[in-house]
């Protein structure tokens, strides 16, 4: 049964796919399928899109162009569930980001990142209206409890009563019959005191049970993550830290109830930040996208005070707010909360947390300092000229070698090439102020990097000032030799033959 689910919705989506690749309407067929457009399908798509990727290459960019026309349409789309749609639009967008680079394609890279910002948008909207939703029936739900614990304590009184009325009517009859027997209406007053008793040892137990349980579910705390204070930078991003153990840990601190919402803030268009994509879905956090263009330092830090004090002053159920950063700039935003009357966490690591930050916070949970990363560089040979033997050579013989185990830059290697550029950009980000230790040795990038290559399997094209590997070179150079050798036999084969006929 389910695998002929799978296949329906699988059929769906390849129709729709053909459809939008024919500049067809796909309106009707969105219609006649509404019950499959689900989170199940944003899970299919996404899925679809990385298989084709990895298996066409040489069509990705194709593929790439009709998934976001299909997910600017399903965005677009009124029918069925708007959350839904929603999912599946953003499913698309993201996906093709690993086609559709900053580099490579910087049109389309900057069309997907503003439907990207819109759809997180409406994503956030519909959450915040979905979070007013529960909290309004949990108001019910509390009124409603409120109501039954209060008919309880008033059928308890009313029980006592009862007992102490019989409890005097039994006691006449006691003295009045000292020695008498028992008369049946004595034995059915007497009967009835031990039925009341019972009924009123049941409404104690049940009124004791309305007390002691919660009385209702409280999401009352809101965790905020900075990611740029939690990665330690942007130049070389640490990584080395869990966002579940922190949760977990949260959990533990008897303020904490329930967790309502939870906002990461960082520029996720940083490839570099992926390793935490699997981690942050699997928690429920949203990934609030920072557009730093500015380069400024604290917009993710705006971004997140003016988030906290909107859900501050909107919903009255958050009690408990949560700052994960060690940033001094917090600060004024917790005190700030505890105007609102809110309770403050502090999280992040111990060594490098702003003292007035953890002093205003009600509650500080430490972040264990991550472990430096230590790697070592294996040197088999020791070459006579030192300026190769310098660190600067060493670490980007290291980083050009580790373009072969990226899966992107291994295919531009077998193919065309990596222009220089792109390899300039990748040291740059892979080992700080790299061009201030390249010119220490009058070096210009090409004969830097040429000189870094020697004795490597990749090297540089003349031709068209790209790396490339010397296979894929020779490969080309041998057929380029092939052509021009079938080229002359045939010229002199022609000329043989002129001769002869001559």
């Amino acid at each position: 049964m389910l695998n002929e689910v799978a296949n329906q919705e699988q059929t769906f989506l390849l129709e729709l796919l053909k459809a939008t690749y024919q500049n067809q309407e796909i309106s009707p067929i969105l219609q006649q399928n509404l019950n499959k457009l689900n989170d199940n399908f944003a899970l299919i798509l996404r899925k679809w899109v990385n298989d084709r990727f990895a298996k066409e290459p040489a069509n990705a960019v194709n593929i790439a162009r009709v998934i976001v026309k299909l997910s600017i349409t399903i965005q677009e789309f009124t029918q069925g569930n708007p959350a839904s749609n929603l999912e599946i639009a953003i499913a698309g967008y993201e996906a093709v980001r690993e086609v559709f680079t900053r580099e490579s394609f910087p049109k389309e890279w900057d069309i997907i990142q503003q439907a990207l910002v819109i759809a997180y948008q409406q994503r956030q909207q519909i959450l915040s209206r979905t979070i007013g939703e529960l909290r309004e029936q949990t108001i019910q739900s509390q009124t409603q409890i409120n109501t039954l614990t209060n008919q309880f304590q008033q059928e308890v009184q009313q029980a006592k009563l009862q007992v102490n009325d019989l409890k005097a009517v039994i006691t006449q009859f006691k003295q009045q019959a000292v020695s008498s027997e028992l008369t049946p209406e004595m034995l059915s007053l007497i009967a009835e005191f031990r039925e009341l008793k019972q009924c009123q040892n049941r409404l104690e137990q049940l009124a004791t049970q309305a007390n002691m349980s919660p009385k209702a579910e409280q999401f009352n705390t809101a965790i905020f993550y900075d990611i740029e204070n939690l990665t330690m930078g942007r130049s070389n991003p640490n990584l080395n830290f869990s966002l579940k153990q922190i949760q977990t840990n949260l959990e533990k601190i008897s303020l904490v109830n329930k967790i309502a919402i939870q906002c990461a803030y960082a520029d996720w268009s940083d490839s570099r930040l992926r390793l935490l994509k699997n981690e942050i879905q699997e928690l429920g956090i949203e990934s609030i996208q920072i557009f730093d263009y500015s380069h400024k330092r604290n917009a993710a830090d705006m971004q997140l005070a003016i988030d906290v004090m909107e859900l501050a002053q909107s919903r009255s159920t958050l009690q408990v707010f949560v700052i994960v950063s060690g940033d001094g700039a917090f600060a004024s935003l917790a005190k700030k909360l505890h105007e609102y009357g809110k309770t403050v966490i502090g999280c992040a690591y111990e060594g490098n947390v702003n003292r007035v930050l953890k002093s205003v916070c009600d509650h500080f949970l430490p972040i264990p300092a991550p472990q430096a990363k230590v790697e070592y560089i294996q040197i088999t040979e020791v070459n006579n000229d030192s300026n190769l033997n310098d660190d600067i050579f060493v670490i980007t013989k290291k980083v050009l070698q580790g373009l072969k185990q990226n899966n992107e830059q291994a295919s531009q290697l077998r193919q065309g090439g990596i222009p220089m550029s792109q390899v300039h950009q990748i040291l740059r980000n892979k080992i700080p102020d790299f061009d201030q230790k390249r010119e220490q040795h009058n070096s210009k990038l090409t004969s830097f990097v040429k000189k870094a290559l020697e004795g490597k399997d990749i090297s540089l094209c003349i031709d068209n000032n790209k790396l490339i590997l010397k296979e894929t070179l020779n490969t080309s150079l041998d057929n380029s030799l092939n052509k021009s050798q079938k080229a002359i036999t045939y010229s002199n084969g022609n000329l043989k033959e002129t001769v002869v006929t001559g």
